[in-house]
């Protein structure tokens, strides 16, 4: 028959475990590190200085710092350490509004000062207050969630505890009182962040609109991943590719491989313009050639293939750079081989060096043709220097552009 295993149990020797973990990790480093040199570091000799602590080692976060101190004696970014078998500590998920309040004491109850744009269609960037049939404006007052009664305690947050993708109950109104008050079923959203994400780049994106009269586009990448920088680019990019100018923000961009695609793209030189009976727009050869000046933002988050992308961008003579020094960590990794525990390390296995035989960028970044840094005060009141130095350079430089633009359809011909 069968062997019915449900109530096996193994016994596991943690401290030897953590043993062999440390001696895969030194051994891999060695092995996949793409430094046969080791940066010059005696790897045996790191390997006999760090094995002194394991025995001290008493939780599998003990071992990460460990395992950290180990690998960066290399001094190299994108070798991370960490996961492994450990207490998993059960999280209780908050539900959101897309919304910022502040507490009025007058009303007792929390006004809403912002209603965040949502892209509804889309799960990750669904703002629930702006959803058909909901009618709650920025002004209004909660009074209640699930009938529960908000004051300076009792905040929205609190209320909605473990409520993450529920259909919970406001009690709202216009008016700073709970008489005649209103009451409504809202599915919230388990995280905001790319909702503020999404917001943070539509507002830079009507700035810049707004402030060039609606000449210079704006298009930020968040990552260089297919699945999400990319599709981002898509998304802005196509859309204002007509534009006399553009802003690329590659600031806060966390890596991935695509900056080359993205490269290509903004290389496009305008080779031909064609037209058909009955259609209005004009259109090229290579297609979606971007016929003015660019600049790139950058910052020091920008990171990776982050920090890649506008190198690319400066070396193909494509603009200047806006900003602050990027990242510096351009050693590429692939996935992590099996820890007997779950962990995960990633080596550094493929680095990046330039046309003229140097590496490149690793540990140094890339400086900006301008610098500019953002205050942090300024920016919390909505102050964008950096993006600011961008529009008004690349206004300048619209001036001065001799790229070749698309042309109107010519008189046709006459052939008799």
């Amino acid at each position: 028959g069968k062997l019915d295993i449900d109530d096996m149990k193994i016994f596991i020797d943690k401290k030897e475990e953590w043993k062999q973990i440390y001696a895969e990790t030194w051994r891999q480093m060695r092995d996949f590190f793409y430094d046969p040199n080791m940066h010059g570091v005696d790897w045996k000799a790191i390997k006999d200085k760090y094995a002194k602590l394991l025995p001290d080692v008493a939780h599998r976060a003990d071992l990460i710092y460990l395992l950290g101190e180990m690998i960066g004696e290399l001094n190299v970014g994108h070798a991370y350490v960490g996961g492994g078998d450990m207490p998993q500590v059960p999280s209780v998920g908050i539900g959101y509004l897309g919304m910022d309040v502040e507490y009025d004491a007058q009303a007792n109850a929390y006004k809403i000062k912002r209603i965040l744009e949502g892209r509804n269609w889309e799960e990750k960037t669904r703002s629930p207050l702006t959803e058909p049939g909901i009618n709650i404006k920025p002004g209004d007052y909660i009074f209640e969630i699930d009938g529960v009664k908000l004051n300076r305690e009792m905040t929205p947050a609190r209320c909605l505890l473990n409520k993450a993708e529920k259909f919970v109950n406001i009690k709202y109104s216009s008016k700073p009182t709970a008489d005649n008050a209103k009451a409504v079923a809202v599915k919230t959203i388990a995280n905001e962040s790319d909702l503020r994400y999404l917001n943070w780049v539509e507002r830079n994106r009507k700035f810049v609109d707004s402030a060039t009269g609606g000449r210079v586009g704006y298009v930020h990448i968040p990552d260089m991943m297919p699945t999400n920088g990319l599709n981002e680019f898509v998304k802005y990019f196509y859309p204002q590719v007509r534009k006399e100018a553009l802003i690329i923000d590659d600031r806060f961009n966390g890596g991935g491989n695509v900056s080359p695609m993205i490269i290509e793209r903004l290389r496009r030189i305008l080779a031909v313009a064609k037209n058909a009976r009955n259609q209005e727009m004009v259109f090229t050869n290579p297609d979606a050639v971007m016929t003015g000046p660019m600049v790139v933002l950058i910052n020091e988050q920008s990171m990776s293939d982050g920090d890649l992308f506008p190198h690319q961008f400066r070396l193909m003579g494509l603009g200047k750079l806006i900003g602050k020094r990027t990242w510096g960590g351009v050693i590429g990794i692939r996935g992590s081989l099996p820890f007997i525990d779950g962990g995960y390390l990633n080596r550094p296995e493929f680095a990046n060096f330039g046309r003229d035989g140097s590496w490149v960028l690793e540990g140094t970044g890339i400086s900006p043709d301008i610098e500019v840094d953002n205050n942090p005060g300024d920016e919390y009141y909505g102050t964008d220097s950096q993006l600011l130095k961008a529009i008004e350079v690349i206004l300048d430089e619209i001036k001065t552009d001799n790229k070749p633009k698309i042309p109107q359809v010519p008189e046709y011909p006459i052939k008799k």
